[in-house]
């Protein structure tokens, strides 16, 4: 597909959230009417997130003006998991550009686990996109730095730049991870066969373990996710954290991956980029209006928090935020006048 558009002048897709009381009655409204749900369960393959709370639930919506809705357990911190690797991919894709990263880790669904080992085979050892794992180790393996204390400290930076504040370790649960992830080091060595990985593929599985590892909360998420609505520049602070053009990229990869090979049904009823997290974390981003994160450890079988899919589905309906949902412009009797 030719994707050249240099020098050709963009326009972009926004629009307006309802009015602030509208917006936070949504907010307290989506969480009441899923609190009673107890469907899924909470992740038990990484030993420590098996110690989540299961009736834990918040949800935050942060607008692209900075404006904060919250409701329940929205500032109880949690560990990111793979929710990080929309913002490594977007530090890398800063890095090195549009083209490089979608030529070296892909952009494709692989209609498989997110863990799977067959979709690296499959694919003659092309990682498909960077919201799996195979792709999110080669993602994290592109970050800057001569050795990996330099490209831990990148990351870390870069994602308490989106987050607005500084997120720190949570050392149990890297620890727990650590002691467990054969898989992902499998992975790694399947793709260093490849070529797919140029550095010690060990370090680079540590590195990702760590950034896995990061406390976010929801509001963190929100926060996070609506820098990448507003086009880079974190509404809380004023930064900008990456470009516009890397925000589009990284919306884009999160709307055909961001929910595994669930993907497709969740674009298909929230119409809208998100990614999920084995914690229980979930991001959403309406694209020029807002951030959305929610926390709820019970999970469906594909990894992905129920109650937060529910609430996230029920604000997308009544705040107008699918990007795929129009109406008509003008009565059909005043069509071609």
């Amino acid at each position: 597909m030719d994707s050249n558009v240099e020098g050709i002048e963009q326009s972009v897709s926004t629009g307006t959230l309802p009015g602030w009381e509208q917006v936070d009655a949504r907010v307290i409204a989506s969480l009441e009417r899923n609190r009673a749900c107890t469907d899924g369960a909470v992740a038990d393959y990484i030993p420590v997130l098996a110690q989540a709370d299961p009736e834990l639930f918040g949800v935050c919506v942060v607008e692209v003006d900075g404006g904060l809705h919250v409701a329940g357990d929205s500032e109880v911190e949690f560990s990111i998991q793979s929710i990080s690797k929309a913002f490594v991919y977007a530090l890398v894709c800063e890095e090195y550009g549009h083209a490089a990263v979608a030529d070296m880790v892909g952009v494709n669904n692989t209609g498989l686990a997110f863990n799977s080992v067959i979709a690296i085979e499959l694919n003659e050892g092309h990682p498909m996109n960077p919201m799996v794992n195979a792709g999110a180790l080669a993602t994290t393996a592109l970050m800057p730095g001569a050795a990996p204390d330099e490209q831990w400290a990148a990351i870390q930076a870069g994602l308490s730049a989106f987050a607005g504040r500084d997120l720190v370790l949570d050392e149990e649960v890297y620890q727990s991870e650590a002691a467990t992830n054969t898989r992902n080091r499998a992975i790694a060595r399947l793709l260093e066969s490849y070529g797919r990985i140029n550095r010690d593929p060990l370090e680079v599985v540590d590195l990702y373990t760590k950034q896995c590892s990061l406390l976010v909360s929801a509001r963190d998420l929100a926060i996070m996710g609506a820098t990448l609505a507003d086009g880079g520049v974190n509404p809380v602070t004023g930064e900008r954290v990456v470009s516009a053009d890397v925000c589009r990229d990284t919306l884009a990869i999160l709307a055909a991956n961001g929910l595994y090979e669930r993907s497709g049904e969740w674009l298909f009823e929230i119409g809208l980029p998100g990614k999920s997290g084995v914690s229980g974390g979930l991001l959403t981003i309406s694209p020029g209006k807002a951030g959305i994160g929610t926390f709820s450890p019970r999970l469906d079988p594909a990894g992905n928090s129920v109650r937060g899919q529910q609430a996230t589905a029920y604000l997308s309906r009544v705040l107008g935020l699918n990007i795929f949902a129009s109406q008509a412009v003008a009565s059909s009797q005043n069509r071609g006048s």
